[in-house]
């Protein structure tokens, strides 16, 4: 797979979703920027790596819509901070 850190995640609805922090265990780390507000704020956002659908230039396309796309989770080592 061609994903590399600083790509552009955009949905099947062409809703961009987030900038790859890197790729680790088969899933998209997303950039902690662009994790969101509120209890998700400072976490990194994962995408499986299943849900690509192409790479094209700067940006990873998925196969499923921005809104289903992301798994919210919280960084395994900063939990409980």
């Amino acid at each position: 797979m061609g994903v590399k850190p600083h790509m552009r995640v955009i949905g099947a609805d062409g809703v961009f979703i987030g900038t790859v922090d890197r790729v680790e265990n088969g899933r998209i780390r997303l950039t902690r920027a662009d994790s969101g507000e509120g209890r998700h704020k400072g976490h990194h956002h994962y995408i499986d790596l299943g849900l690509v659908a192409d790479i094209e230039g700067q940006n990873v396309r998925l196969s499923a819509n921005a809104a289903v796309a992301v798994t919210l989770e919280e960084e395994r080592s900063g939990k409980g901070t």
